[in-house]
């Protein structure tokens, strides 16, 4: 009996050690794109991106003003990337922002160069955040062969023009204040920010 027992655990510790490395693997790309496969990110030659560790629920002693909301990962709506950005710049985080940001076609030292500026913008006060030609639409769904669907499938496509303005307070003490524009980027059901010029 002993020794059926130690037989069934043999085969059953790899089975176990398999589903632990199973699951969905979220890796970036070598061209950028963020990648979630069942296979291991070095067998698709992208770099894995470690998921933060599950936090726990805030007790409910917690003061509700002083608790931070969670950031956009995907905008559906310019209203969601701006109330990202707003987030963002309320947190006083590049790296949230650069988080509404799609990288395509940037290399490392441009991403790093751009989170700084990111960072130096955002030692201004925000005034405010506007839109130049963006649409609210939502990106319109897909179906398999890419045709739009739905009866958001009139909505207009996305052209130059869609940008996001930031207002900020001019750091030189001279009440100007400044604007950097970001581009709104349609991409994958997403809209995602890209700096403008």
């Amino acid at each position: 009996m002993m020794r059926a027992w130690l037989i069934l655990l043999i085969f059953l510790l790899p089975l176990r050690a398999m589903a632990q490395e199973g699951g969905i693997h979220r890796c970036i790309g070598s061209d950028g794109n963020p990648l979630f496969t069942d296979q291991p990110c070095a067998a698709l030659q992208a770099t894995p991106v470690n998921t933060p560790p599950a936090t726990p629920k805030p007790q409910a002693s917690l003061d509700v003003a002083t608790a931070t909301p969670p950031p956009v990962s995907c905008a559906t709506s310019v209203a969601d990337l701006r109330q990202g950005m707003t987030d963002a710049f309320a947190a006083r985080d590049p790296n949230r922002l650069a988080g509404l940001m799609i990288w395509n076609g940037y290399g490392r030292d441009a991403v790093v160069a751009n989170i700084r500026s990111l960072g130096s913008l955002m030692q201004r006060p925000l005034l405010d955040i506007g839109t130049a030609g963006a649409s609210d639409d939502p990106p319109a769904p897909s179906t398999d062969n890419g045709e739009a669907t739905g009866p958001t499938a009139t909505s207009r496509p996305a052209t130059d023009s869609d940008e996001l303005i930031v207002h900020t307070a001019a750091g030189d003490g001279s009440g100007i204040p400044r604007e950097t524009r970001f581009a709104v980027v349609r991409r994958s059901g997403c809209m995602w920010l890209r700096p403008s010029g």
